[in-house]
């Protein structure tokens, strides 16, 4: 009998543990579900930086821009085939290298002219007449202690920088051609990187200590700096 009572006993407490346990199914909150679903929608993919086109350079070469077409014009027209590349600064240099060239054409072809005119007077014993410019007479009268030849040598050295003028300008105005192509064919064919930065700045240049002196020469310089980025 005891031995039953026990047994009673213990499957009592057993049921009453049993029904005690919290039941995590309905206790599960749906607001806690919500959110869960809320934020899988709003949220976005993570993207690396790497991997972002925004930091890749894009190179669009102008396949429409003709390198012949600004050789042409340069050709006609000294610096049209640079404005034609978008180069507005090289203009005035294209426009200053020709007419200092031919400043110097027409600075040498003067004199030579009046100093051939007065060799020629002196060569034959003769004054300057009516017909000879106020130049010639002057230059006449300033070389009247020279001797022929200096004056033949002085004829022959502005024909040669005369001549050597005009191949001057001749030879710039090809080379703004060629500048006109090379700068045509860049746009046509390629794309420039303007990644490309310079500084100048000052500095020293410490020379070497002789045996004679302990102390070292420095010099003064200006350092430029280029810096590919």
């Amino acid at each position: 009998m005891n031995r039953l009572l026990l047994i009673c006993i213990l499957a009592l407490f057993s049921f009453t543990a049993s029904a005690q346990k919290p039941d995590t199914v309905k206790n599960k909150s749906v607001n806690d579900s919500l959110t869960r679903v809320r934020d899988s929608v709003v949220s976005k993919p993570v993207i690396p930086v790497i991997l972002s086109k925004k930091n890749k350079k894009q190179y669009n070469p102008d396949s429409t821009h003709s390198p012949g077409l600004a050789f042409k014009r340069s050709g006609f027209v000294p610096g049209w085939g640079q404005l034609y590349n978008h180069r507005w600064w090289k203009v005035p240099l294209v426009y200053g290298g020709l007419v200092s060239l031919g400043l110097a054409v027409e600075f040498n072809q003067r004199y030579y002219k009046q100093y051939l005119r007065v060799y020629r007077l002196k060569q034959n014993a003769e004054q300057p007449g009516d017909g000879d410019s106020q130049d010639v007479k002057t230059l006449y009268n300033n070389v009247s202690g020279v001797s022929i030849t200096a004056i033949e040598g002085a004829v022959t050295g502005y024909q040669r920088n005369m001549q050597l003028s005009i191949l001057g300008m001749v030879g710039f105005w090809g080379i703004q051609m060629v500048d006109a192509y090379i700068d045509a064919k860049f746009i046509h064919s390629y794309t420039m990187d303007r990644d490309l930065s310079f500084k100048i700045s000052p500095g020293v240049i410490t020379g070497p200590v002789y045996a004679s002196s302990n102390i070292p020469s420095v010099m003064p310089v200006l350092k430029l700096t280029f810096t590919l980025k």
